[in-house]
């Protein structure tokens, strides 16, 4: 699948931007992997795929505990979209891949 693959991702949160690693892995149009960050490293949930489009959800506790809710599309080496937080807000995010 064009999504399997490492990423490097870049999110423009509202506590400015944010950098993660991103290791994903397609069977069909399941969508599993793990994000990880700061020294962090989190299994993606409840992702999806279907053609160039991909959905993701991640939760975090730092800065604080949150469900970030990722829906983007692959072009290539290159991956893009918004990131949902629920109440907080949304951004757009951007990933290459690594």
């Amino acid at each position: 699948m064009a999504v399997d693959g490492t990423w490097t991702i870049t999110m423009q949160t509202p506590l400015g931007e944010r950098t993660s690693s991103l290791a994903l892995k397609s069977s069909g149009n399941d969508l599993s992997g793990t994000q990880s960050a700061e020294g962090n490293s989190t299994d993606i949930f409840d992702g999806a795929v279907k053609g160039n489009d991909v959905t993701w959800k991640l939760k975090i506790v730092n800065p604080m505990p949150l469900t970030l809710e990722f829906t983007g599309s692959v072009d290539g080496n290159s991956m893009s979209g918004r990131v949902s937080a629920g109440m907080i807000g949304s951004w757009n995010f951007a990933g290459t891949r690594a």
